[in-house]
């Protein structure tokens, strides 16, 4: 797979009360790019992901954590785990690689302030 680029599903979160969220599939990714290089990269393709509900392609992401690996456990969580952040969540400057994102890695992308206010009060809505 060297030369080709991972397989890397990011589950856009829009609301972690309502549990809404989207799956898209990113494939000839480079790991050695940084978070905020995929982030971005992530960020300017979504207004033309016309499977995508409007609301989707327009807000404000600004954070990704690692939320399962290819062979790997899965958490019970519906939309992603609330634990290990310091592990989890990419830092800035850090190439994907070294964060720990290998082929197959599924991430979320959300915004930071919502997940906080989720993770102090972990209620959901239906």
């Amino acid at each position: 797979m060297a030369g080709e680029g991972a397989v890397l599903t990011v589950r856009l979160v829009r609301s972690f009360e309502h549990r809404n969220f989207r799956p898209l599939v990113f494939r000839g990714v480079d790991l050695n790019q940084t978070a905020e290089q995929f982030a971005a990269h992530v960020r300017s393709m979504l207004p033309a992901k016309r499977e995508l509900p409007p609301p989707f392609r327009s807000f404000a992401y600004d954070t990704m954590k690692i939320i399962h690996q290819a062979h790997g456990a899965k958490t019970n969580e519906l939309v992603m785990s609330l634990e290990d952040d310091d592990r989890l969540i990419l830092k800035e400057g850090v190439s994907l690689k070294a964060a720990g994102v290998a082929n197959e890695t599924e991430l979320a992308f959300f915004r930071k302030e919502d997940y906080e206010a989720f993770k102090a009060n972990p209620k959901t809505v239906w």
